[in-house]
């Protein structure tokens, strides 16, 4: 889900956006502060939460990052990188430096028997949910208008903008979705780890793998490779912990040494 999210990013808008997984992490506070602090209900925050982080990542498209679409790339690299820095700084005043307990809903407490084995429900509940949003978007980007459009200001932003389509307000909705999948995969993660300040940048480094080793703006390399680099680390995990996030690096060593463009990379993006 948090590399769905960083792949359309770029894909449209060519950012690699560092303050993804600040927003991730914004995502999981904002979940802790609807189910804890104001009494609400998970399912709540799971409609909720996505929708408002959403809008706070348009409103940063639109107030910050649109003002350097047309500079030198390392110049998004630092705003992002400093947004990062700043959001954490900002929960951190808010809610304190600690992290924060988030407990798993009652209903999806315990395991399924799947037959072969029993699955906790909780994760189960994550995969479906993963699955429902990433087909939906798929079915979003492929069947519909503003999909197509979407696509094409992806593969050449200058020629759609030249028919006579606002592509600013197609990269502030983008970034929007991208955002929004970010919170929504911090509310999904919250109940499975401790909801502190630092969470984003602990997948962080591990969704750069899963984008670059699926191809940079495809949605179906990252899901595919999201698996991948899943079943590598649990992998790594059972044969020589110390050694499971290495494995992931060398995985994507010998992807970029076959298929420099990743496994579903295009040979070209525009801006």
């Amino acid at each position: 889900m948090l590399s769905i999210g960083l792949t359309i990013i770029f894909g449209m808008l060519g950012i690699v956006n560092f303050a993804h997984g600040a927003i991730y992490m914004l995502g999981a506070y904002a979940a802790y502060t609807v189910v804890d602090l104001l009494s609400g209900n998970f399912l709540i925050a799971i409609l909720v939460v996505p929708v408002v982080i959403g809008l706070i990542g348009a409103f940063l498209e639109t107030t910050l990052l649109r003002r350097l679409y047309n500079v030198e790339p390392f110049y998004n690299l630092l705003l992002t990188f400093g947004l990062m820095l700043a959001i954490q700084d900002a929960v951190r005043i808010g809610y304190g430096p600690e992290g924060e307990p988030f407990n798993i809903p009652g209903a999806l407490l315990g395991a399924v028997n799947l037959g072969i084995t029993y699955y906790p429900k909780y994760r189960l509940f994550i995969f479906i949910i993963t699955a429902l949003c990433s087909m939906g978007l798929i079915l979003f980007l492929e069947r519909t208008k503003l999909g197509s459009i979407i696509r094409a200001g992806t593969e050449n932003s200058d020629m759609v903008d030249a028919l006579g389509i606002d592509i600013g307000k197609i990269f502030t909705l983008v970034f929007g979705i991208g955002a929004a999948l970010a919170g929504l995969a911090g509310v999904l993660a919250a109940p499975i780890q401790n909801v502190e300040p630092a969470m984003g940048m602990n997948f962080l480094v591990e969704t750069f793998v899963v984008v670059v080793v699926g191809g940079m703006g495809s949605i179906i390399g990252s899901i595919i490779a999201g698996l991948i680099i899943g079943e590598t680390l649990t992998i790594g995990v059972l044969i020589w912990p110390p050694m499971a996030t290495t494995l992931i690096y060398i995985f994507m060593a010998v992807i970029l040494l076959i298929r420099p463009r990743g496994l579903f990379g295009r040979a070209e993006f525009h801006d």
